[in-house]
């Protein structure tokens, strides 16, 4: 028995990069992925303190309105020697405009000469179901900082980050490799994992 009916899944991100990973990944398990974007919803407030809340956020204010199946990812880049930051706040880093080689050089710049260069990257997804239930799934790759930037796949912090026993950072690498190990690909896995159980 599945866990849920709809063949339809909603994703609750504007962000055209996030899209492609979800579908490249989860395509063959929903007839349709459509984000909230392709269905003119707002953009809520993240007010949460955690990623959890803001995944919840998202998932559900989507999810009120689509009475379907909604998926929410609340992700960040979090920097060892900043603290943790920019974290909850790395899309608001790259500004208003999302320019995120503005992030980037503000990562640069707040690192100096910092011999510390760890960080990690995480995600957190929030599937919210019709029923009102939520589950929860988190995905977390480590790496280090580059600079300057290299590549040109990938989106948000890809060209600065280098994962964990690799030498290119994550926008240097191929859609299908980067899934593999991503913060998000891990979570998704997570997710599929979940999916695939028997109720």
């Amino acid at each position: 028995m599945p866990r849920f009916s709809s063949d339809r899944l909603v994703l609750a991100t504007h962000n055209a990069g996030k899209l492609r990973e979800f579908k490249a990944i989860l395509g063959s398990s929903f007839d349709s992925i459509v984000t909230v974007g392709d269905l003119g919803l707002p953009e809520p407030v993240e007010s949460g303190s955690t990623f959890v809340e803001n995944a919840l956020i998202k998932a559900r204010a989507a999810a009120e309105i689509c009475k379907c199946p909604v998926l929410a990812d609340d992700s960040g880049l979090c920097v060892t020697a900043l603290g943790g930051d920019p974290g909850l706040y790395s899309a608001r880093w790259a500004g208003p405009n999302k320019d995120f080689a503005y992030a980037m050089r503000r990562v640069h710049e707040a690192l100096g000469d910092a011999a510390d260069r760890s960080a990690h990257f995480i995600a957190v997804l929030a599937l919210v179901l019709p029923d009102g239930s939520a589950e929860i799934f988190e995905g977390r790759v480590d790496g280090h900082i580059a600079w300057p930037p290299r590549g040109d796949k990938g989106h948000g912090y890809d060209p600065v980050f280098v994962p964990q026993g690799e030498t290119r950072t994550f926008a240097e690498m191929g859609e299908n490799e980067k899934n593999t190990m991503s913060h998000r690909g891990r979570a998704i896995e997570k997710l599929l994992a979940w999916l695939a159980k028997p109720i």
